[in-house]
């Protein structure tokens, strides 16, 4: 862990810049990158003082379905004592940039960059930002998912560099992942974890698989392979991910590649449409 991430900032363009970028929407998969993200095309939260966001995903029928993303920008002084407003909605929040003051179970914690919360569905969590400085977070949220016989699962706080990753096996320690939760609790329905890949390491194949992903770049350059496409992505850009879109990556140094990575994991497939699983 390098303890880098990178946060927008929004401003917007001059009247002298070009038009082309990376930005790619496809029936497979999409690319978000950092340039889009402009004051523009932030929106603002019911019962959130001092706070914009930017969406950069939501269910949409026929591609993701299972997930909404928000990189959430809250100004000194700003933040929620009702920040969801979902009742059902189980919650993560990465932070990037600043300080969050995170209240939830009875306890209060102190969010610096890498931190990492768990937030379980009807948690009645609060965030502040109580500091003189800007604070920016991801905020990944999902319906959740009970199952009978398994507990709600518990508040999780905790930081990146707390978590020793998980080394893939046979990469010589070139390609880890971070994980948060332990992924033999089946309490959980999704997982975000954040992943490394050293200077020119690899996924060596095309990963295809059910898993909806959203991948936000926290740090460095790749190429990455999506469907058909080969496309060049760096910290700040965003891979939206449906079902199925085979994936594969080479990291292009000269320094660590990493990414925050949301997929959805461990419940039976909806065989009703529109109804329950």
């Amino acid at each position: 862990m390098s303890g880098k991430y990178y946060a927008p900032t929004g401003g917007h363009p001059g009247q002298d810049q070009l038009l082309t970028d990376r930005a790619i929407f496809t029936d497979a998969y999409a690319v978000i990158p950092k340039g889009t993200m402009r004051d523009i095309v932030t929106s603002y939260l019911p019962f959130w003082e001092n706070t914009r966001l930017w969406v950069i995903a939501r269910p949409m029928s026929g591609f993701a379905e299972t997930f909404s993303q928000y990189i959430m920008e809250v100004g000194p002084g700003g933040g929620s004592d009702q920040p969801e407003a979902d009742a059902g909605a189980e919650g993560v929040l990465f932070i990037v940039e600043g300080t969050a003051t995170l209240t939830v179970a009875g306890e209060t914690h102190l969010m610096e960059p890498g931190g990492y919360a768990y937030l379980p569905p009807a948690s009645g969590w609060t965030l502040h930002n109580t500091d003189d400085a800007m604070l920016r977070f991801h905020w990944i949220r999902k319906a959740y998912e009970p199952v009978p016989g398994l507990d709600t699962p518990d508040v999780i706080v905790t930081n990146d560099r707390d978590v020793p990753p998980t080394v893939m096996p046979g990469t010589d320690g070139k390609w880890a992942t971070t994980r948060f939760v332990d992924p033999t609790d089946l309490r959980h329905d999704m997982h975000v974890t954040v992943v490394t890949f050293e200077p020119g390491a690899v996924i060596p194949f095309l990963e295809t698989h059910v898993m909806e992903h959203g991948l936000y770049v926290l740090e460095g350059k790749a190429v990455y392979r999506l469907n058909n496409d080969w496309v060049e992505v760096e910290a700040g850009d965003y891979m939206w991910l449906r079902a199925f879109c085979p994936q594969a990556c080479y990291a292009g140094g000269p320094g660590k590649f990493r990414y925050l990575l949301y997929k959805d994991v461990n419940r039976h497939m909806n065989l009703r449409i529109g109804g329950t699983r």
